[in-house]
């Protein structure tokens, strides 16, 4: 689990979300444990954990979770067994996530109460709605003036509320009783005060100190605490992975020997309700026990499917052993897995297992890489009325209607177009009639300009063209620098459909200019940018050029990169009127630009000095007047 963690900061090529919520699920937690015996010469004591030592001066009650083991045991006899039995089984059976959802803290008092281990003070213990045996051991010290749960509940039960935590700005000369009564909760790091020889620490020291004051008692000490769990991966079904182990009522349960590996399942399998139907299957329950030779059976249960994808890609890497599950050559040849794409939805549970079973198997010699994916991207979901589309809901899009309608590339390009991978997309069916738009557009651009077949691309320099043709080459370009950005680097295909929709804007105003060699690069440039978002209408029109090899075959383009050199003009830098400064700039930079770089120029520091600036005004491609 701490490496799981220690990994997590490491894995700088994914998404930062992902990394908390695998963080969150392993939920590694420092405090310490901490011991408090019951009153009246009861036996028993109460450990709970706690990522707040600093508090516990401030401790004025103690929580159970109602599927803590001595709740029972510690009503039976007293006034309030009949009520805390009552409220055990109205939430026992709740599931951990409607339990988290209740917005009304309850509680009830267990008739017993426990001895605080540094004061000595008799404290209640109560069983409470809000406390989960999942995290930590399933009892928690109840400290209102730092826990806003603690401090709705001892609110609402008439419990004390006392604070040992105040900020540093607070006079604690006269024990801080200033800063009293509490509003709420304070969480933040402060002083200790009401602490025995505590008192006067910083709260964030005191948690080591009271933590290793507590060894040393024998009452407790620093911990370590994870939410993580053992994986129980066993399913009661025909599909999934085998589980190699026998049983035999004279040796008992062995594995199935790795000479007899793998075990494979049966095909003649009728599938009938929901009972494991490899029970009913003799030839395969029915086996021979590896140890004494003698009948034995084997286990019908299989692995979760989980196993598989966990593992897979090293298969990939290695699809036709035969001897091994792969050979640890061939692994490092081709892993860690460069790219990962998968869902959103995989963000914990695989993800998680993948990184974990690939460091066992890094363990056990098989392999020498410590994590499996190097970068990884989850796509949003695709909604529609706000909701993830789903036959239950019955908001479900049939994608044959709309291609039938607007053909498979526009319902492609709109997928693409309509957010970015990572995001969620909200359908809407106005959007792929803009698709089907903009490919109409394209089509006629190309058949429209009748001449195209007859005549070649450009092939020649940028420094020879004339100023329309060399400007109209210049856009080109930079739209293949940018879709290849934005398609190789950052996924970002919706921005890359949006520079071919400018760059197909851009051809249709030079449709009739008479550089025609340099429309054709720029219409062959367009088909070749957009055939991996529609490449249907892509092909078709490439073949209406007058190629006869397939657009399939071609090789993506390349920017030149004299053709990305932008027009320059040479901008005048004034203060106050007065020329202070030129500049040479691209002629299409932006009035914020423009503005940006005339406040960052030297000369015109020199002279604005400590003068306040009233504005500045901005003549796009001539002039910045800085007015003081």
């Amino acid at each position: 689990a701490d490496e799981l963690v220690e990994w997590c900061d490491k894995l700088i090529h994914w998404p930062k979300p992902v990394i908390t919520m695998q963080k969150n699920w392993i939920g590694r937690s420092e405090g310490a444990s901490i011991l408090f015996p019951l009153a009246e010469g009861r036996e028993e004591s109460i450990e709970v954990f706690t990522t707040r030592p600093d508090t516990l001066c401030g401790v004025t009650f103690l929580s159970l979770a109602p599927e803590h083991p001595l709740v029972l045991n510690l009503s039976a006899g007293t006034r309030q067994e009949k009520e805390v039995r009552r409220f055990v089984e109205r939430y026992r059976n709740r599931t951990y996530d409607e339990r988290r959802e209740d917005l009304e803290k309850e509680g009830v008092f267990t008739g017993v109460t426990a001895i605080h281990p540094l004061t000595g003070e008799e404290v209640p213990v109560y069983v409470a709605n809000f406390v989960l045996m999942e995290y930590g051991l399933g009892a928690v010290m109840a400290v209102p003036a730092h826990d806003q749960r603690d401090f709705d509940f001892a609110i609402k039960y008439g419990l004390p509320i006392r604070q040992v935590i105040f900020p540093p700005s607070v006079d604690l000369t006269k024990g801080g009783e200033a800063h009293l009564p509490l509003e709420e909760a304070y969480v933040d790091p402060g002083i200790l005060a009401h602490s025995g020889d505590f008192s006067g620490m910083p709260s964030e020291e005191a948690k080591g100190a009271i933590a290793d004051f507590l060894a040393r008692k024998g009452i407790g000490g620093p911990v370590v605490k994870y939410r993580l769990r053992d994986w129980g991966f066993s399913r009661q079904r025909y599909w999934g992975t085998p589980i190699p182990i026998v049983y035999c009522d004279r040796c008992g349960t062995l594995p199935v020997p790795a000479d007899q590996l793998p075990v494979v399942l049966p095909t003649d399998v009728k599938i009938e309700g929901r009972v494991s139907a490899l029970n009913e299957i003799d030839s395969f329950v029915k086996t021979t026990c590896p140890r004494c030779k003698k009948g034995a059976r084997r286990e019908t249960d299989t692995m979760d499917t989980f196993i598989d994808s966990s593992w897979y890609f090293l298969r990939f890497a290695d699809p036709h052993s035969a001897d091994l599950p792969f050979h640890k050559e061939a692994v490092e040849t081709w892993l860690p897995v460069d790219q990962y794409i998968g869902g959103v939805e995989h963000a914990i549970l695989h993800l998680l297992y993948s990184r974990f079973i690939a460091k066992v198997l890094r363990d056990l010699g098989w392999l020498s890489l410590d994590e499996p994916f190097e970068h990884l991207l989850t796509q949003g979901m695709v909604l529609k009325g706000g909701f993830a589309m789903s036959k239950s809901r019955g908001n479900i899009v049939d994608p044959d209607d709309l291609v039938s309608k607007y053909g498979a590339d526009s319902v492609r390009l709109y997928i693409l177009f309509a957010a970015p991978p990572e995001k969620e997309l909200e359908w809407s069916d106005s959007g792929i009639e803009g698709m089907y738009r903009f490919l109409n557009r394209v089509w006629r651009i190309v058949q429209g300009l009748s001449w195209l077949a007859e005549t070649s691309s450009y092939r020649g320099r940028q420094s020879d063209l004339e100023d329309g043709a060399k400007e109209l080459r210049g856009e080109i370009h930079r739209t293949i620098a940018r879709v290849t950005e934005d398609v190789g680097e950052t996924f970002g295909f919706n921005t890359a459909i949006s520079a071919m929709m400018e760059l197909s804007n851009t051809l249709r105003q030079h449709a009739s200019a008479p550089y025609r060699q340099v429309l054709r690069e720029g219409v062959e440039t367009l088909l070749l940018l957009l055939s991996p978002f529609a490449p249907h209408i892509a092909e078709e029109l490439w073949s209406h050029l007058g190629h006869e090899k397939s657009l399939s075959l071609e090789s993506w383009p390349k920017a030149d990169e004299a053709a990305l050199e932008r027009k320059r003009v040479e901008v005048v830098l004034q203060v106050n009127g007065k020329v202070r400064a030129t500049l040479q700039v691209a002629a299409d930079l932006s009035e914020e630009e423009l503005k940006k770089l005339a406040l960052e120029n030297d000369r015109v520091r020199q002279f604005v000095g400590q003068s306040a600036i009233r504005k500045v005004i901005v003549v796009s491609g001539k002039l910045v007047n800085v007015v003081c």
